[in-house]
C-alpha cells in the first residue's frame, strides 16, 4: 500500500536567506516531498507557520510517517503540539528526524537526552559509510557515498544508545559521527539521519533521497494505531483474572485516575 508521509518544514531559512532559496526554490520540505512522491509515496507538506504547525490531530491520524526538518526556530514549536506528535509516535506513527532536528523539541522529548554534539560550518566533504549492509534503510546504496559540501557534526552525540547504527560519517576535518540511528519508542519507529545543512544541496542528492525513502518504508507500522498510548487504568479487584481479597488501606477509589 502507499505510505502516507507528512514532511514538516520549519520554512524559515527559505524565506529569509537568498542562498537557501536559490538552492531550494521548492523549499526544503517541498524538495523532500517531491523526491518521496517520485519514489511512490503519498507525500504532503506542512510548516511551522500553518495553524497548529500543520500537525492537527486529524493530520497526524492520517500520517503513517512524519519527516521533520527544523533548525533556527525549535523554540517556536508549541509544547502542546510536541506532546501530540509524541503521542502519535508512541501510538505507532513512524518519524524521521533530519539533520538539525536533533535539537527539535519532539526529538529531545522522545530521546530523553540533551542530544548535543560539536559542529563546524565549513563546507567539508562528508563520507558516509554503511555500517549495516543488510539494513533496509541502506537498500540500494554502495558501501559508502560522499557529499562534497556539508556541515560537520562531531562526536560525542548526546543521545541514548540506538537499536542500530546504519551510517557513520567521516569529515574532511577528521571528525566522525553516527549519522544514521534507529530507535523504537512505544509502538513507533524512529530514524535520525544527519545530512541536510540548508546552504548545501544535500536533499537533491540521489543517495540521500534513497535513504529517506528507505527510511519511510522502514518506519512505517502497518498495525492499527494505539489511540491512547498514555492510558493507565485503575484495575478493580473484581476484574482480576484470579480471585483475590483486597487487603490493607487504599489511596484511590475504583475508577479514579492515577496521579500524573
Amino acid at each position: 500500500m502507499t505510505i502516507r508521509v507528512t514532511v514538516w518544514g520549519e520554512n524559515v531559512h527559505e524565506q529569509k536567506n537568498k542562498i537557501v532559496a536559490g538552492i531550494y526554490p521548492l523549499t526544503m520540505h517541498g524538495t523532500i516531498a517531491k523526491a518521496l512522491k517520485a519514489a511512490g509515496h503519498d507525500a504532503t507538506t506542512v510548516t511551522l507557520q500553518d495553524a497548529e504547525h500543520g500537525l492537527t490531530a486529524e493530520k497526524l491520524a492520517e500520517t503513517d510517517v512524519l519527516v521533520w526538518w527544523g533548525h533556527c526556530a525549535h523554540s517556536d514549536v508549541d509544547d502542546a503540539i510536541v506532546e501530540r506528535v509524541c503521542d502519535a509516535v508512541w501510538g505507532g506513527m513512524g518519524v524521521i528526524f533530519l539533520h538539525s532536528a536533533h535539537f527539535s523539541k519532539p526529538f529531545k522529548r522522545l530521546m530523553g537526552a540533551p542530544c548535543n554534539l560539536s559542529w563546524r560550518e565549513a563546507g567539508e566533504r562528508e563520507r558516509l559509510w554503511v555500517t549495516s549492509r543488510q539494513h533496509p534503510i541502506a537498500a540500494g546504496l554502495p558501501d559508502h557515498f560522499e557529499l562534497e559540501y556539508e556541515e560537520m557534526y562531531g562526536e560525542p552525540f548526546g543521545v541514548p544508545e540506538p537499536l542500530e547504527t546504519v551510517f557513520i560519517s567521516w569529515f574532511a576535518g577528521g571528525e566522525v559521527f553516527r549519522s544514521g540511528l534507529t530507535y523504537k519508542r512505544g509502538a513507533g519507529n524512529i530514524f535520525y539521519f544527519r545530512p541536510g545543512h540548508e546552504t548545501y544541496p544535500t536533499y537533491h542528492d540521489a543517495n540521500v533521497q534513497t535513504v529517506i525513502s528507505n527510511a519511510v518504508k522502514w518506519a512505517y507500522n502497518p498495525n492499527k494505531r494505539i489511540m491512547n498510548p498514555n492510558h493507565a487504568p485503575n484495575a478493580p479487584v473484581e476484574t482480576a483474572l484470579e480471585p483475590i481479597v483486597e487487603r490493607g488501606p487504599r489511596l484511590h477509589q475504583d475508577g479514579e485516575e492515577g496521579y500524573r
